[in-house]
Protein backbone atom coordinates (compact mmCIF):
# COMPACT_ATOMS: atom_id res chain seq x y z
CA UNK A 1 0.00 0.00 0.00
CA UNK A 2 1.43 3.24 -0.73
CA UNK A 3 1.06 6.25 1.74
CA UNK A 4 1.95 9.43 -0.27
CA UNK A 5 1.89 12.17 2.94
CA UNK A 6 2.47 15.90 4.10
CA UNK A 7 6.25 16.05 5.54
CA UNK A 8 4.68 18.82 8.12
CA UNK A 9 2.48 15.48 9.79
CA UNK A 10 4.30 15.18 13.07
CA UNK A 11 5.69 11.19 13.33
CA UNK A 12 3.57 10.27 9.86
CA UNK A 13 6.53 7.86 9.38
CA UNK A 14 6.06 6.02 12.81
CA UNK A 15 1.97 6.31 12.78
CA UNK A 16 1.73 4.76 9.47
CA UNK A 17 4.84 2.77 8.69
CA UNK A 18 2.89 -0.72 9.84
CA UNK A 19 0.24 0.22 7.21
CA UNK A 20 2.51 0.34 4.01
CA UNK A 21 5.04 2.65 2.14
CA UNK A 22 4.76 6.53 3.50
CA UNK A 23 6.41 8.87 0.91
CA UNK A 24 6.77 12.49 2.32
CA UNK A 25 6.57 15.59 0.39
CA UNK A 26 6.33 19.47 1.36
CA UNK A 27 2.32 20.18 0.96
CA UNK A 28 2.37 22.85 -1.66
CA UNK A 29 4.53 19.90 -3.76
CA UNK A 30 1.72 17.15 -3.54
CA UNK A 31 0.77 17.04 -7.46
CA UNK A 32 -1.32 14.57 -9.70
CA UNK A 33 2.32 12.70 -10.39
CA UNK A 34 2.98 12.18 -6.62
CA UNK A 35 -0.78 11.07 -5.68
CA UNK A 36 -1.09 8.90 -9.37
CA UNK A 37 -0.36 5.43 -8.14
CA UNK A 38 -1.14 6.04 -4.18
CA UNK A 39 -3.81 4.31 -1.98
CA UNK A 40 -3.61 6.64 0.84
CA UNK A 41 -3.55 10.68 0.83
CA UNK A 42 -2.13 12.80 4.18
CA UNK A 43 -2.66 16.43 4.10
CA UNK A 44 -2.73 19.76 6.08
CA UNK A 45 -4.13 22.94 4.78
CA UNK A 46 -2.08 24.10 2.05
CA UNK A 47 -2.62 21.05 -0.24
CA UNK A 48 -5.95 21.55 -2.18
CA UNK A 49 -8.13 18.00 -2.89
CA UNK A 50 -9.80 17.61 -5.76
CA UNK A 51 -11.07 16.84 -8.99
CA UNK A 52 -7.43 18.53 -10.98
CA UNK A 53 -5.66 16.42 -8.38
CA UNK A 54 -7.14 13.20 -7.97
CA UNK A 55 -8.75 12.31 -11.13
CA UNK A 56 -7.20 9.49 -12.72
CA UNK A 57 -5.52 8.49 -9.39
CA UNK A 58 -5.65 5.41 -7.54
CA UNK A 59 -6.61 7.15 -3.90
CA UNK A 60 -9.17 5.05 -2.12
CA UNK A 61 -9.45 7.37 1.30
CA UNK A 62 -7.62 10.96 2.16
CA UNK A 63 -7.25 12.24 5.37
CA UNK A 64 -6.67 15.93 6.30
CA UNK A 65 -4.57 16.32 10.26
CA UNK A 66 -6.07 19.66 10.41
CA UNK A 67 -9.96 20.51 11.84
CA UNK A 68 -10.26 22.82 8.50
CA UNK A 69 -11.55 21.20 5.58
CA UNK A 70 -12.34 24.23 3.22
CA UNK A 71 -9.01 22.87 1.34
CA UNK A 72 -10.65 19.74 0.35
CA UNK A 73 -13.44 18.79 -2.24
CA UNK A 74 -15.40 16.87 -0.21
CA UNK A 75 -18.61 16.36 -3.27
CA UNK A 76 -16.01 15.25 -5.44
CA UNK A 77 -14.60 12.76 -3.03
CA UNK A 78 -18.10 11.64 -2.48
CA UNK A 79 -19.08 11.06 -6.34
CA UNK A 80 -15.68 9.39 -6.50
CA UNK A 81 -16.53 6.76 -3.33
CA UNK A 82 -13.46 8.25 -2.18
CA UNK A 83 -13.44 7.93 1.64
CA UNK A 84 -12.57 11.12 4.12
CA UNK A 85 -11.40 11.71 7.44
CA UNK A 86 -10.26 15.42 9.45
CA UNK A 87 -8.88 15.62 12.37
CA UNK A 88 -11.68 17.95 14.16
CA UNK A 89 -11.28 19.33 17.15
CA UNK A 90 -7.23 18.08 17.52
CA UNK A 91 -5.80 21.85 18.11
CA UNK A 92 -8.75 23.55 19.73
CA UNK A 93 -7.15 23.81 22.76
CA UNK A 94 -3.68 25.44 20.87
CA UNK A 95 -6.49 27.96 19.12
CA UNK A 96 -7.97 28.50 22.52
CA UNK A 97 -4.32 29.31 24.10
CA UNK A 98 -3.05 31.38 20.89
CA UNK A 99 -6.18 33.58 22.08
CA UNK A 100 -5.81 34.17 25.24
CA UNK A 101 -1.81 34.85 25.19
CA UNK A 102 -3.05 37.35 22.64
CA UNK A 103 -5.41 38.84 25.07
CA UNK A 104 -3.24 38.97 27.72
CA UNK A 105 -0.60 40.92 26.09
CA UNK A 106 -2.87 43.03 25.20
CA UNK A 107 -4.66 43.35 27.94
CA UNK A 108 -0.91 44.61 29.89
CA UNK A 109 -0.29 46.79 27.18
CA UNK A 110 -3.61 48.65 27.49
CA UNK A 111 -3.95 47.97 31.43
CA UNK A 112 -7.48 46.41 30.61
CA UNK A 113 -9.22 44.41 33.44
CA UNK A 114 -10.29 41.84 31.56
CA UNK A 115 -13.59 41.06 33.85
CA UNK A 116 -14.29 44.90 32.93
CA UNK A 117 -14.66 43.62 28.75
CA UNK A 118 -17.15 41.53 26.85
CA UNK A 119 -16.03 39.16 24.07
CA UNK A 120 -18.04 38.05 21.24
CA UNK A 121 -17.46 34.88 20.11
CA UNK A 122 -18.22 34.05 17.01
CA UNK A 123 -18.93 29.97 15.96
CA UNK A 124 -19.09 27.97 19.13
CA UNK A 125 -17.72 25.10 17.93
CA UNK A 126 -14.53 23.03 19.47
CA UNK A 127 -12.28 25.95 19.73
CA UNK A 128 -15.14 28.82 20.21
CA UNK A 129 -16.41 26.43 23.31
CA UNK A 130 -13.49 26.51 25.02
CA UNK A 131 -13.21 30.11 24.46
CA UNK A 132 -16.67 31.00 25.91
CA UNK A 133 -15.50 28.79 29.28
CA UNK A 134 -11.60 30.31 29.28
CA UNK A 135 -13.95 33.52 29.37
CA UNK A 136 -16.10 33.37 31.35
CA UNK A 137 -13.40 32.22 34.24
CA UNK A 138 -11.51 34.91 33.83
CA UNK A 139 -14.62 36.99 34.89
CA UNK A 140 -15.11 38.47 31.31
CA UNK A 141 -19.16 38.16 29.65
CA UNK A 142 -19.17 36.21 26.83
CA UNK A 143 -21.84 37.02 23.78
CA UNK A 144 -22.17 33.94 21.63
CA UNK A 145 -23.05 33.46 18.19
CA UNK A 146 -23.77 30.39 16.06
CA UNK A 147 -26.73 30.30 13.66
CA UNK A 148 -26.09 26.47 13.17
CA UNK A 149 -26.41 25.24 16.75
CA UNK A 150 -29.30 28.30 17.48
CA UNK A 151 -31.42 26.69 14.78
CA UNK A 152 -30.43 22.77 16.17
CA UNK A 153 -30.91 23.70 19.85
CA UNK A 154 -32.77 26.80 20.24
CA UNK A 155 -30.75 28.03 23.28
CA UNK A 156 -30.83 31.77 23.72
CA UNK A 157 -27.70 32.16 24.55
CA UNK A 158 -26.78 31.87 21.45
CA UNK A 159 -27.79 35.16 19.63
CA UNK A 160 -28.03 36.98 16.46
CA UNK A 161 -24.32 38.19 14.82
CA UNK A 162 -25.80 41.90 15.49
CA UNK A 163 -26.03 41.55 19.30
CA UNK A 164 -22.22 41.00 19.30
CA UNK A 165 -21.82 44.14 17.81
CA UNK A 166 -21.31 46.51 20.88
CA UNK A 167 -19.14 43.64 22.53
CA UNK A 168 -15.63 45.03 23.58
CA UNK A 169 -13.74 42.19 21.67
CA UNK A 170 -14.95 39.97 19.38
CA UNK A 171 -13.22 36.57 18.42
CA UNK A 172 -14.22 34.81 15.18
CA UNK A 173 -13.92 30.57 14.93
CA UNK A 174 -15.94 29.78 12.63
CA UNK A 175 -15.21 27.34 9.30
CA UNK A 176 -15.13 29.26 5.71
CA UNK A 177 -18.01 28.73 3.70
CA UNK A 178 -19.18 30.46 0.39
CA UNK A 179 -22.95 29.20 0.06
CA UNK A 180 -25.84 29.16 1.97
CA UNK A 181 -27.71 31.04 4.83
CA UNK A 182 -24.68 30.77 6.76
CA UNK A 183 -22.11 31.33 4.18
CA UNK A 184 -19.20 32.96 6.28
CA UNK A 185 -16.43 34.11 3.21
CA UNK A 186 -16.62 37.82 3.95
CA UNK A 187 -18.65 37.49 6.62
CA UNK A 188 -16.62 40.72 8.19
CA UNK A 189 -16.28 43.03 5.32
CA UNK A 190 -16.72 46.93 5.53
CA UNK A 191 -20.48 46.85 6.31
CA UNK A 192 -20.12 44.65 9.52
CA UNK A 193 -16.70 46.59 10.49
CA UNK A 194 -19.17 50.12 10.67
CA UNK A 195 -21.63 48.53 12.77
CA UNK A 196 -18.59 47.40 15.45
CA UNK A 197 -18.46 50.23 18.32
CA UNK A 198 -15.32 52.32 17.93
CA UNK A 199 -12.61 50.53 19.87
CA UNK A 200 -13.45 47.57 19.49
CA UNK A 201 -10.57 44.76 19.28
CA UNK A 202 -11.21 42.02 16.42
CA UNK A 203 -9.61 38.63 16.51
CA UNK A 204 -9.49 36.20 13.79
CA UNK A 205 -8.03 32.65 14.21
CA UNK A 206 -10.53 30.60 11.80
CA UNK A 207 -9.45 31.82 8.01
CA UNK A 208 -8.27 34.38 6.15
CA UNK A 209 -11.35 35.06 3.71
CA UNK A 210 -13.60 35.09 6.83
CA UNK A 211 -12.67 38.79 7.16
CA UNK A 212 -12.20 41.04 4.14
CA UNK A 213 -9.06 42.05 4.16
CA UNK A 214 -8.98 45.05 1.85
CA UNK A 215 -11.88 46.73 3.96
CA UNK A 216 -9.91 45.26 7.44
CA UNK A 217 -7.33 47.83 5.97
CA UNK A 218 -9.65 50.37 5.08
CA UNK A 219 -11.57 50.61 8.74
CA UNK A 220 -7.61 50.20 10.41
CA UNK A 221 -7.02 53.11 8.51
CA UNK A 222 -9.64 55.25 9.86
CA UNK A 223 -8.50 54.04 13.94
CA UNK A 224 -12.16 52.70 14.63
CA UNK A 225 -10.62 49.35 15.84
CA UNK A 226 -8.21 49.56 18.50
CA UNK A 227 -6.54 46.74 18.07
CA UNK A 228 -6.09 43.69 15.48
CA UNK A 229 -5.01 40.02 15.98
CA UNK A 230 -4.51 38.35 12.87
CA UNK A 231 -3.55 34.26 12.66
CA UNK A 232 -5.15 33.67 9.33
CA UNK A 233 -4.75 36.04 5.96
CA UNK A 234 -6.19 35.65 2.49
CA UNK A 235 -4.24 34.57 0.41
CA UNK A 236 -2.16 32.79 2.13
CA UNK A 237 0.76 32.33 1.39
CA UNK A 238 1.41 35.74 -0.19
CA UNK A 239 -0.48 37.93 2.16
CA UNK A 240 -0.77 41.51 2.12
CA UNK A 241 2.58 42.96 3.57
CA UNK A 242 0.38 46.31 3.76
CA UNK A 243 -2.49 45.00 6.58
CA UNK A 244 0.55 43.53 8.28
CA UNK A 245 2.28 46.53 8.99
CA UNK A 246 -1.20 47.74 10.20
CA UNK A 247 -2.34 44.73 12.54
CA UNK A 248 -1.47 44.73 16.03
CA UNK A 249 -0.44 41.07 16.57
CA UNK A 250 0.41 38.91 13.11
CA UNK A 251 1.44 35.78 13.13
CA UNK A 252 2.09 33.05 10.09
CA UNK A 253 -1.47 30.57 10.27
CA UNK A 254 0.52 28.82 13.28
CA UNK A 255 -2.34 29.60 16.46
CA UNK A 256 -3.23 25.57 16.29
CA UNK A 257 0.66 24.37 16.26
CA UNK A 258 1.20 23.62 19.44
CA UNK A 259 2.98 19.91 19.32
CA UNK A 260 0.42 18.43 21.25
CA UNK A 261 -2.67 19.73 18.95
CA UNK A 262 -0.81 18.42 15.98
CA UNK A 263 0.17 14.69 17.24
CA UNK A 264 -3.31 14.55 18.03
CA UNK A 265 -3.87 15.73 14.70
CA UNK A 266 -1.84 12.39 13.60
CA UNK A 267 -3.77 10.11 15.83
CA UNK A 268 -6.92 10.75 14.97
CA UNK A 269 -6.24 10.38 11.18
CA UNK A 270 -4.25 7.58 11.79
CA UNK A 271 -7.54 5.91 13.66
CA UNK A 272 -9.38 6.91 10.65
CA UNK A 273 -7.26 5.13 8.57
CA UNK A 274 -7.20 2.12 10.27
CA UNK A 275 -11.07 2.12 10.61
CA UNK A 276 -11.24 2.61 6.92
CA UNK A 277 -8.35 -0.47 6.37
CA UNK A 278 -10.33 -2.86 9.27
CA UNK A 279 -6.84 -2.80 10.90
CA UNK A 280 -6.81 -2.58 14.35
CA UNK A 281 -4.47 0.62 16.14
CA UNK A 282 -1.41 -0.33 17.88
CA UNK A 283 0.55 3.35 17.47
CA UNK A 284 0.16 5.62 20.52
CA UNK A 285 2.10 9.02 20.83
CA UNK A 286 1.96 8.66 24.71
CA UNK A 287 5.59 9.68 25.69
CA UNK A 288 7.07 10.35 21.94
CA UNK A 289 6.75 13.56 22.94
CA UNK A 290 9.67 15.71 24.13
CA UNK A 291 9.37 17.42 27.42
CA UNK A 292 8.59 20.60 27.81
CA UNK A 293 11.49 23.46 27.24
CA UNK A 294 9.96 25.11 30.90
CA UNK A 295 8.35 22.65 32.87
CA UNK A 296 7.88 24.89 35.79
CA UNK A 297 6.83 28.64 36.41
CA UNK A 298 7.61 30.40 39.81
CA UNK A 299 6.06 33.70 40.25
CA UNK A 300 5.47 35.90 43.21
CA UNK A 301 1.73 37.40 43.60
CA UNK A 302 3.12 40.41 45.14
CA UNK A 303 5.27 42.00 42.78
CA UNK A 304 2.65 41.93 40.45
CA UNK A 305 0.17 44.88 39.83
CA UNK A 306 -2.94 42.69 38.71
CA UNK A 307 -3.97 39.44 37.76
CA UNK A 308 -4.01 40.03 34.08
CA UNK A 309 0.02 41.17 34.71
CA UNK A 310 0.59 37.64 36.43
CA UNK A 311 -1.55 35.25 34.35
CA UNK A 312 0.45 37.33 31.19
CA UNK A 313 3.81 36.90 33.14
CA UNK A 314 3.42 32.77 33.34
CA UNK A 315 1.57 32.74 29.88
CA UNK A 316 4.18 34.73 28.29
CA UNK A 317 6.71 32.61 29.58
CA UNK A 318 4.49 29.16 28.49
CA UNK A 319 3.77 30.56 24.80
CA UNK A 320 5.81 33.64 24.21
CA UNK A 321 3.44 34.90 21.58
CA UNK A 322 5.10 37.95 20.54
CA UNK A 323 8.51 36.25 19.36
CA UNK A 324 5.58 34.54 16.52
CA UNK A 325 4.91 38.33 15.47
CA UNK A 326 8.33 39.92 15.53
CA UNK A 327 8.91 36.18 12.74
CA UNK A 328 6.33 36.92 10.53
CA UNK A 329 7.14 40.89 10.59
CA UNK A 330 10.73 39.71 9.29
CA UNK A 331 9.12 39.01 6.10
CA UNK A 332 8.66 43.22 5.64
CA UNK A 333 12.32 42.81 5.31
CA UNK A 334 12.66 40.51 2.44
CA UNK A 335 11.98 41.43 -1.24
CA UNK A 336 8.28 40.80 -1.66
CA UNK A 337 8.44 38.31 -4.67
CA UNK A 338 10.78 35.61 -1.08
CA UNK A 339 7.10 36.56 1.05
CA UNK A 340 5.14 33.12 -0.30
CA UNK A 341 8.09 31.19 0.53
CA UNK A 342 8.97 32.90 3.91
CA UNK A 343 5.89 32.40 5.24
CA UNK A 344 5.76 28.95 4.40
CA UNK A 345 9.08 28.35 6.12
CA UNK A 346 7.95 29.73 9.22
CA UNK A 347 5.01 27.10 9.26
CA UNK A 348 7.09 24.27 8.28
CA UNK A 349 10.03 25.65 10.76
CA UNK A 350 7.82 26.43 13.54
CA UNK A 351 9.13 25.58 16.93
CA UNK A 352 7.95 23.11 19.60
CA UNK A 353 4.84 24.61 21.46
CA UNK A 354 3.71 22.49 24.05
CA UNK A 355 0.38 23.36 25.51
CA UNK A 356 -0.11 24.94 29.12
CA UNK A 357 -1.55 21.93 30.96
CA UNK A 358 2.67 20.51 30.85
CA UNK A 359 3.60 23.21 32.64
CA UNK A 360 3.20 23.85 36.78
CA UNK A 361 3.13 27.45 38.25
CA UNK A 362 4.27 27.71 41.64
CA UNK A 363 2.90 31.03 43.22
CA UNK A 364 4.16 32.82 46.16
CA UNK A 365 1.62 35.08 48.13
CA UNK A 366 -1.12 34.01 46.04
CA UNK A 367 -4.95 34.86 45.92
CA UNK A 368 -7.13 31.92 45.14
CA UNK A 369 -8.62 34.25 42.25
CA UNK A 370 -5.15 33.90 40.86
CA UNK A 371 -4.79 29.90 41.16
CA UNK A 372 -8.85 29.46 40.18
CA UNK A 373 -7.29 31.81 36.78
CA UNK A 374 -4.36 29.88 36.09
CA UNK A 375 -6.23 26.82 36.32
CA UNK A 376 -8.90 27.80 34.04
CA UNK A 377 -6.19 28.51 31.51
CA UNK A 378 -5.01 24.65 32.11
CA UNK A 379 -1.85 25.24 33.94
CA UNK A 380 -1.24 22.66 37.27
CA UNK A 381 -1.12 26.08 39.75
CA UNK A 382 -0.55 25.44 43.41
CA UNK A 383 1.11 27.85 45.78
Amino acid sequence: MRIIADENIPFVREAFAELGEVETFAGRAISPDVVRNADILLVRSVTKVNSELLEGSSVRFVATATIGTDHIDELYLQRRGIGFASAKGSNANSVAEYVFAALLNLAVRYNWKLAEKTLGVVGVGNIGSRVVRIAQGLGMEVLQNDPPLARQTADPRFLPLEALMNADILTLHVPLTYEGEDATYHLFDEAKFRQMQPATVLFNTSRGAVVDNQALKGILATGQLAAVVLDVWENEPHIDGELLRMVTIGTPHIAGYSLDGKVNGTRMIYEAVCNFLGVKPTWNPSGQLPPPKISEIRINGNALRSDEEALNTVVQQAYPIEKDDARLRAMLKIPSEQWGTYFDSLRKNYPVRREFFNIKVRVNNYSSSLIKKLKVLGFMAEE
